[in-house]
């Protein structure tokens, strides 16, 4: 195991966090609200005006409380950093989100495991998002290329009347390792969710994503979306539920899958519901492979076949 000082510490999560295509100079800007945890430590924890950030360390990890001010409009984007830089690591998050009535507020979160052989890295989130609220968060993980890392990140969404939550995983940097992601919404009337997931699955790689959406007050909205591409001999499981629950509430399950190679393994499972005659879901399911076509125009203009392959692959998950 690698020992690290504070500062050192500090200094290989903000290189990182430039790797992974965070902004580096929103950890060093004293006007970006901000939380940098290294495994169980919080080297930094910076709020604004309209916004309270708590934390408290564990033995494994790190519980923090984020308040989003009623009314509070955030105007810089909020910068989320976690991540463990040995090889070796449990980095267990407890997450507690309100967002109050009437406020508005951006979150880019990066969580970065770049020399990974062994490493656990969870996340138990419970959110509230207020009446008439707005939250996107968008999640980007960046991995190093020894696959040995197991990510689950599992959350409870709780969307008022006409709040908005929005968000965005995006794993395709690096060896994705194990992936189980479970994600649930729960929306009030004129409640709106969108849940994305994007992951690029190489060599042994495990995806596991489950998105769920409960559609539950009148007029609500709901939208789960995946994009997995496999390679090698990965595998990937996309199972998308929405539940039509409430008179004119409107849902949409959209998944598809690519598989490149005669070992990857793609499975789909949606499922909607309906039980007011007045809702309505939809689903769309799909597997197919990479367009030879556009692997063999790539390689023309003098790419190999796994550059190629990258190409295309970073173009659909873009």
């Amino acid at each position: 195991m690698i020992s690290y000082s504070v500062t050192k510490e500090y200094q290989g999560m903000v290189d990182a966090y430039e790797k992974a295509g965070g902004d580096r100079s929103a950890l060093l800007n004293k006007e970006v609200a901000k939380l940098v945890v290294h495994g169980n430590k919080v080297l930094s924890a910076d709020g604004v005006s309209g916004i309270k950030i708590e934390t408290k360390e564990t033995k494994t990890g790190v519980n923090i409380y984020f308040l989003v001010k009623e009314g509070a409009k955030i105007k810089h984007p909020v910068h989320l950093c976690f991540g463990v830089l040995p090889q070796e690591g449990l980095q267990e998050i407890i997450l507690k989100v309100n967002a109050q009535d009437n406020s508005e507020i951006n979150v880019i979160a990066h969580c970065i495991f770049p020399n990974a052989v062994k490493v656990i890295h969870k996340m138990d989130a419970d959110i509230e998002i207020g009446n008439n609220a707005r939250f996107n968060y968008r999640e980007t993980h960046y991995h190093g290329e020894f696959g040995g890392i197991e990510v689950i990140p599992k959350a409870k969404i709780k969307v008022g009347k006409g709040g908005v939550w929005q968000s965005t995983f995006v794993l395709t940097q690096g060896l994705v390792g194990k992936l189980d992601y479970d994600f649930e919404v729960f929306c009030q009337e004129k409640a709106v969710a969108e849940l994305v997931v994007k992951a690029y699955g190489k060599k042994d790689d495990d995806i596991r994503v489950w998105e769920k959406i409960h559609l539950d007050g009148m007029g609500a909205r709901g939208l789960a979306r995946a994009r997995l591409v496999l390679t090698d001999r990965a595998k990937g499981e996309v199972r998308g539920e929405t539940y039509g629950n409430a008179p004119y509430a409107r849902g949409h399950v959209d998944c598809i899958e690519l598989v490149n190679g005669k070992e990857a393994v793609a499975r789909a499972i949606p499922i909607v519901s309906v039980t007011n005659e007045k809702a309505k879901v939809t689903h769309e399911a799909a597997i197919g492979s990479i367009d030879k076509k556009q692997v063999e125009t790539l390689m023309a203009r003098g790419l190999d076949e796994n550059e190629a392959v990258d190409v295309i692959v970073r173009g659909i998950l873009r």
